[in-house]
């Protein structure tokens, strides 16, 4: 598997775009709490996690929505745009772990100077687990 670095590069179906990587702790939380007015417990507090049912405090699924954009523009670097993401939430974010978000191109499409690029995206940790799966697809210039 190739690790791509831009969007201008020769694509095939199975190729990877580089990771972005973000640890699953208080800090980060409540950076995202801050700007979207999410103090919930059960995202700031280990025991309202347990009482639902998990380990620990849980991270917000949105910020795993906002990790796989910040994949895209990444890879994008100013030479494209995201045309759409569509997540599955699988498993929650638990505290203390490293949230990997990845991309593996399924196609590309090149027409008229464009090009279209849908990947499959998601989420895993450093356990292995499947937080989020889905789709994107990203426009940009033809090679």
């Amino acid at each position: 598997i190739r690790n791509l670095m831009t969007i201008g590069q020769p694509l095939q179906p199975g190729d990877e775009i580089p990771v972005f990587a973000r640890a699953a702790d208080f800090d980060a939380w409540n950076r995202y709490a801050a700007v979207n007015a999410e103090f919930v417990p059960i995202h700031m507090d280990d025991a309202a996690g347990r009482q639902a049912g998990h380990e620990t405090a849980i991270g917000m699924g949105n910020l795993g929505v906002s990790q796989i954009n910040c994949m895209l523009r990444s890879w994008l670097n100013g030479h494209g745009r995201i045309a759409s993401v569509a997540l599955q939430f699988r498993s929650p974010a638990l505290r203390g772990r490293t949230n990997v978000a990845h991309g593996r191109v399924k196609s590309v499409y090149d027409a008229d100077h464009a090009r279209t690029i849908t990947l499959d995206v998601w989420i895993d940790d450093d356990d292995g687990t499947v937080l989020t799966r889905g789709t994107a697809t990203v426009e940009g210039p033809s090679r």
